[in-house]
């Protein structure tokens, strides 16, 4: 099995003598006989009788020969003897010899001439059975050759826990020679263990309660480079009569199946990942807000630092050009922890130019990966847009890097940058195959808020063209206006505001909410705005302009249409208005709280058939008149009563302030960030 070493190594002190027996002679039952020079016998162990069946009392004194051996074989026997008495040489074989109840029975046999002080001569025999050493000696050669043979690591441990014994499998899985081992204990040698194993050993040799099948994942001298996994047990050593003998732990090595067990985790996070990506990246149809999910989801779970890059002629939807510098719009970046590698990157919605040698460059105008294992100076000076940013990559500790193009639907649109600095393990073959297939789902989504962002553009850019700027004068009347759209993830919607100058020096007021969204709601709100500025021109009352309006509608494709029409006239001071189906204004008068106008609402434009009924009431100077559209006061969270009351709150409030910065107070008072309604908002106020 291997070499054996003393426990007491050195010249201490002598051990107790006062230990308990091994049980080894107790096995092995050997009889003892002490025969005089006649061949009585004088002394007969226990042993004896169980060997050969004749109690103590039943042979002392008795010729041994005739009760012992057969007769046929009885003068090779006295032979024997004669010659062992006479000259003083030992005997040792196998005889056979006859038990009392008539067997045959094989023993082995050590024989020796004794010499007592008188003189007298003796002979002591030694025997034992010899199927039982046959099976003794069968089981010990066995063990040997299972221990030496064996692929299962084995090392025997005295009570002091230093190494006694190595087999070779041992010396092969650790790569530890079994010199290195012997004598020493266990505590010096394992020492690339992270747990504590004298102590878990000296729990097991003090308890006697095995540890089965441990796992455990090191780095051993002999290849530190790599993680290799073991399946330990530990046993305490015990002989046939209890007494503890010491401490055997066995090492199977288990590092491909450990190996393939963790690439099978890694594939599983791998899919989880790009499944999680179908849910996560794409949620809204802003652009920013893709590219963070798609930074967000990749950190930490491939990178400690990643960057989303646009190039600016995708988002311009030109042809970017085939050499030179590539302009790039940073979209997101983020990182697990707080690092320099960061401060490196460029800011989120802001323009950098990357020259042609950079990877990032590299990778858009190949449309390839470009996979960087290990990083030098060098690879950082080619990462970074400049020095300066190549000095914090390195102060960051960014030692291996990863670029995947963003491809959707045939069209380069910009890069996946990551870098890795606190996680170890450069990035490998696996890493760009999961990298690009979050990149290839993740592109599919950029592009769709890349083409929504340009038609929300443009819709806005229409709408935004369809809304007059109020006059600059108005007889017996400021007035004050904004039109805020819906937010990013919301389309453009079709409300407007019109204040348009009548003879008589008379103003009409028009605020109109097309149902729908998009370029269309924005074009049927133009034809509509378009057509009520004619109506006002013809000096038609509120209700006639607006059953022309319903009957318009008829013909245009959105066909649903909420609108107020309001004619104020200053020589009078009175304004005449007519709703159909929209929102009651609020009326603002100095000393008393904002009201809403209790006006017959009417039916939207579009319904047809449905008459318009005006309502006249006193507008004098100072008086303000609040027109909105349901986007300031419709949210999904809190009911319409509550909203239009928060409305007359914020008008009420006294300020001195001019109409521009009403408009805006009421804004900021009810429009939540990024509304899914647009706005349209106009204040008038009655001047001397």
């Amino acid at each position: 099995m291997g070499t054996t070493h003393s426990s007491r190594a050195g010249g201490g002190p002598p051990a107790d003598p006062a230990v308990p027996p091994s049980g080894l002679i107790d096995l092995l039952s050997v009889a003892a006989v002490v025969l005089n020079a006649q061949g009585r016998v004088v002394l007969w162990s226990p042993h004896a009788e169980e060997l050969f069946g004749y109690t103590a009392a039943e042979a002392l004194g008795r010729y041994a020969a005739p009760s012992t051996v057969h007769e046929e074989h009885r003068d090779e026997v006295i032979e024997l003897f004669a010659e062992a008495m006479g000259s003083g040489t030992d005997w040792a074989g196998a005889f056979p010899i006859r038990h009392k109840d008539g067997s045959t029975r094989r023993v082995e046999f050590r024989n020796m001439r004794l010499l007592d002080e008188l003189g007298d001569v003796y002979a002591l025999g030694l025997a034992a059975d010899q199927a039982t050493l046959e099976r003794v000696e069968r089981d010990a050669a066995l063990a040997v050759r299972l221990v030496s043979q064996s692929p299962v690591g084995l090392a025997i441990l005295g009570p002091d826990l230093r190494y006694l014994a190595v087999n070779p499998a041992l010396e092969r899985i650790t790569g530890q020679p079994a010199a290195d081992r012997i004598g020493r204990p266990v505590g010096e040698v394992l020492t690339f263990l992270d747990t504590d194993p004298e102590a878990r050993l000296r729990r097991v040799l003090e308890t006697g309660e095995s540890v089965v099948d441990r796992d455990i994942v090191c780095r051993p001298p002999a290849d530190p480079d790599h993680e290799h996994a073991w399946s330990v047990s530990y046993y305490r050593l015990e002989d046939s009569g209890g007494r503890v003998l010491g401490l055997a732990y066995s090492v199977i090595d288990v590092t491909e199946r450990h190996r393939a067990a963790a690439e099978a985790a890694r594939a599983r996070q791998r899919l989880a990942l790009i499944a999680r990506a179908s849910a996560c990246v794409g949620t809204t149809l802003d652009l920013e807000t893709t590219a963070r999910e798609l930074a967000d989801l990749v950190v930490p779970a491939v990178a400690d630092v990643a960057a989303v890059d646009v190039l600016d002629s995708a988002l311009d939807g030109r042809t970017a050009p085939r050499e030179g510098p590539a302009r790039f719009r940073a979209l997101a970046v983020s990182a697990e922890h707080p690092t320099e590698a960061v401060h490196a990157a460029d800011p989120p919605g802001e323009l950098a130019s990357y020259d042609g040698d950079r990877l990032i460059t590299e990778c858009v105008r190949t449309c390839r990966p470009v996979l960087v294992p290990r990083t030098t100076a060098r690879d950082l000076e080619r990462i970074a847009r400049h020095g300066e940013a190549a000095s914090l990559l390195a102060a960051a500790g960014v030692h291996s890097y990863l670029a995947v193009p963003l491809v959707a639907r045939g069209e380069v649109l910009g890069a996946l940058d990551l870098k890795r600095t606190r996680n170890p393990a450069p990035f490998d073959d696996d890493d760009v195959f999961l990298a690009r297939e979050l990149a290839a789902r993740s592109a599919v989504c950029i592009d769709n808020a890349r083409g929504y962002q340009a038609q929300r553009h443009a819709a806005l850019i229409l709408q935004r063209s369809l809304l007059p700027e109020p006059p600059s004068r108005l007889p017996g009347l400021e007035v004050g206006c904004r039109y805020q759209p819906a937010g990013a993830m919301s389309e453009i919607g079709g409300d407007w505001f019109d204040a348009i100058p009548l003879r008589g020096d008379r103003t009409a007021l028009v605020v109109g909410d097309v149902m729908g969204s998009g370029i269309n709601a924005a074009a049927t709100m133009g034809q509509l705005r378009s057509a009520a500025r004619a109506f006002a021109e013809l000096a038609l009352p509120p209700a006639a302009a607006l059953r022309h309006l319903d009957h318009l509608s008829e013909g245009v494709e959105q066909t649903i249409t909420t609108c107020i029409y309001c004619v104020y006239d200053p020589h009078r001071g009175q304004c005449e208005i007519c709703m159909a189906g929209h929102l009651p204004p609020a009326l603002v008068r100095a000393g008393q709280p904002a009201r809403l106008l209790d006006l017959p609402t009417g039916a939207p434009l579009g319904v047809g058939g449905v008459p318009f009924e005006p309502a006249t009431i006193a507008f004098r100077p100072g008086d303000e008149l609040v027109l909105y559209t349901d986007g300031l006061v419709e949210t999904r969270n809190e009911p319409i009563g509550a909203r239009l009351d928060a409305l007359l709150d914020a008008l009420t409030v006294t300020h001195d302030d001019g109409l521009e910065d009403t408009c805006d107070r009421v804004l900021e008072t009810l429009r939540a960030p990024g509304g899914e309604d647009d706005v349209a908002l106009l204040i008038a106020r009655a001047r001397p």
